[in-house]
């Protein structure tokens, strides 16, 4: 399980860095979790697609450097990685965008059942990140 596991993030990231909204979504489970960095809490298939759709509109992103840990039966997660991106369009009430670019460093963490994605937590430094395209 710990391979398929490592497997499963690791297509996680490669789909996340081709913007590949349908094939992200199918490695997803119907109920999954999703924990935003400084955000609320969102429930569903349906809403993670709604908040894909909305981040590749404001943001293009790759993350790269990716490092996967897990705990003895593949049923949870983490990863660590960095994330260059390009700041399109502006999102809600943060500060307009023009096309910044930034780097960040960023950890997740997940849970796994049924060889899908079923909780995704992201972290990273929103200071940092409001710094660096300010």
């Amino acid at each position: 399980m710990r391979q398929q596991t490592e497997e499963l993030i690791q297509t996680y990231y490669d789909r996340f860095n081709a913007s590949d909204v349908e094939g992200f979504l199918a490695l997803l489970t119907d109920d999954v979790i999703h924990e935003v960095s400084q955000g609320d809490t969102r429930t569903s298939k349906e809403t993670f697609r709604k908040f894909l759709r909305h981040m590749n509109d404001c943001y293009k992103e790759n993350a790269y450097d990716l490092s996967v840990m897990m705990n003895d039966d593949g049923s949870r997660a983490a990863a660590e990685f960095m994330l260059d991106g390009i700041y399109l369009k502006q999102d809600g009430n943060l500060p307009p965008a023009n096309g910044q670019t930034y780097t960040l460093r960023v950890g997740a963490f997940f849970e796994i059942r049924d060889g899908k994605v079923a909780r995704i937590a992201n972290h990273y430094n929103i200071k940092d990140w409001l710094k660096q395209i300010s």
